[in-house]
């Protein structure tokens, strides 16, 4: 699927505003089309494979994609393992038994090694990496100009303090958004992602046994959903790691499902279902729940925006060799 920059005039002017303009000098949509010509082709069979073999891999890829830009920007921080010397962000709370796909950046590393060394940095493969998973889930496919480059440092205390958590209001999860440069809309649109993947009991229990410290459940949550809930996650704590489907009803497939499902009062977690309490998001999730296309299109630029947070570009950071370690 060949990009054509043309189609997308908005996109440079986009990045002016977002970036600065010494940015968007470097950011290209034909970065390494001489340098490394095979490079989407190499992404996209790695994570054909991936999700062939595992279907939540797509959910997984987009999970560690945001918890990756959402900490200090795009810099593959989250990819660095701890050292005795250095304590990455992979253990961090938000992450520890949480994020996965690592060893899919890895092997998508190692084969660009082969066919162009030292020439695609982590966090682009990252970003590339989400962006094939969503459209092989059935989502949508952005326009995305590369040349990030790799950090040489992460921080634990800053995913700790800087990861959206499930159990957060809609209040506090917004200021987190925001205060990276993302808005409100932003916050609805990357939530829509979703529509693939689980979570696990411990992130939602509480809706269904003690919900708000009550001795009962959510009494907003669907009745039919509640039973099922309850049979997958009983209420001990054995259950905490068990998994559910974030959209019951098309649990592989990237759709606007997720939204009819807040409608419906059918949101699994606590921080999803509250988009309907808001105005504002609410507005907004009834408009994705009834316009696929529309979520579609915005999706596409809200994952634009966030794979351009705080980015490293021309001698800044460095192209690893190895992405769980600085060269």
């Amino acid at each position: 699927m060949k990009h054509n920059p043309n189609k997308f005039p908005i996109v440079p002017l986009f990045c002016i505003f977002l970036l600065g303009p010494f940015v968007l000098c470097q950011l290209d949509y034909k970065f390494y089309d001489t340098t490394c010509p095979n490079l989407t082709k190499i992404v996209r069979y790695v994570v054909w494979s991936a999700i062939a073999n595992d279907t939540r891999m797509a959910a997984s890829l987009s999970r560690l994609h945001f918890h990756e830009c959402i900490v200090n920007g795009c810099d593959g921080s989250l990819l660095l393992d701890d050292t005795s010397t250095f304590k990455g962000e992979k253990n961090a709370g938000g992450n520890r038994n949480s994020v996965r796909g690592y060893e899919v950046i890895d092997t998508i590393k190692a084969n660009l090694e082969k066919a162009c060394p030292s020439t695609v940095s982590c966090t682009d493969i990252v970003a590339l990496a989400v962006r094939e998973a969503v459209y092989l889930a059935g989502g949508p496919y952005w326009p995305l100009s590369l040349g990030r480059r790799d950090g040489v440092t992460a921080s634990d205390k800053a995913a700790i303090e800087q990861i959206p958590s499930p159990f957060e209001s809609l209040e506090k999860i917004t200021a987190k958004f925001t205060s990276k440069g993302l808005d409100i809309k932003d916050v609805v649109v990357l939530s829509g992602a979703h529509t693939i993947g689980f979570a696990q009991c411990f992130t939602f229990k509480q809706r269904l046994f003690d919900f708000d410290g009550s001795g009962n459940p959510d009494p907003t949550l669907d009745a039919s959903l509640l039973q099922n809930l309850q049979t997958m996650c009983p209420n001990q704590d054995n259950s905490d790691t068990n998994l559910a489907p974030l959209d019951p009803v098309t649990t592989t497939k990237f759709d606007n499902i997720y939204y009819k499902n807040l409608v419906n009062n059918s949101g699994l977690l606590q921080s999803d279902q509250a988009l309907m309490g808001d105005n504002r998001t609410a507005a907004m999730v009834m408009n994705y729940s009834k316009y696929p296309f529309l979520f579609s299109k915005d999706f596409g630029e809200s994952m634009v925006k966030l794979s351009n947070l705080g980015v490293l570009t021309g001698q800044d950071g460095e192209i690893r060799k190895n992405c769980r370690m600085v060269n």
